[in-house]
């Protein structure tokens, strides 16, 4: 057998060593790069001097909130909810989805505004959408301090009700003390 004019190099042959010494340095990368992170990206505000409030508070929840809404035996369940200022004061509001918690069908939809009231708890402080106009909320949102929605309803009353063949895009919008409600041109379908 010949032998190679060149010694062999340790560096050639991976040994267990040389596993646990880059196991060692990866970890230690990696727990250091945890460590350096840059600062976390903020989305803060300066308040604006033509508010009330120069500071905003958090948005009513619904828990414990007791919604105009009529559900016999069973209870009333917050569908879906949101959070904005609607009002222009500098704190938000909450927008509400609620029905009732029916065993079959489609539950009709009452959408409605909380505040805080003076010693903090939420209120209901508007009515948008009444559950006897018999309608459901597919989608919502609030946008540039108007809450918008699209609205499923029925032609008539022979339509099923699980089966709803109008859709409604609507806005409701603070002006002049009061949440006026607008549908845009040409998004009413039957």
């Amino acid at each position: 057998m010949q032998h190679p004019a060149v010694p062999e190099l340790a560096h050639t042959h991976t040994r267990p060593i040389h596993w646990v010494a880059t196991a060692t340095a990866v970890a230690g990368v990696m727990a250091l790069s945890s460590v350096l992170q840059p600062n976390s990206a903020t989305a803060a505000q300066t308040a604006d001097p033509h508010t009330k409030t120069v500071h905003a508070a958090t948005a009513p929840g619904t828990a414990g909130v007791d919604f105009p809404i009529t559900c016999g035996p069973v209870k009333a369940v917050v569908h879906k909810k949101t959070t904005g200022d609607l009002d222009g004061d500098g704190n938000p509001e909450t927008v509400a989805i609620v029905h009732c918690d029916a065993p079959m069908g489609t539950p009709p939809d009452g959408v409605y505004v909380l505040t805080r009231a003076s010693d903090g708890t939420p209120r209901v402080v508007a009515t948008l959408l009444d559950p006897k106009a018999d309608d459901t909320v597919s989608d919502f949102a609030i946008r540039d301090g108007a809450v918008t929605a699209t609205l499923l309803g029925y032609s008539t009353d022979n339509v099923p009700r699980c089966c709803p063949d109008v859709t409604d895009h609507v806005k409701w919008q603070w002006k002049n003390g009061t949440f006026v409600r607008s549908t845009p041109a040409a998004t009413h379908s039957v």
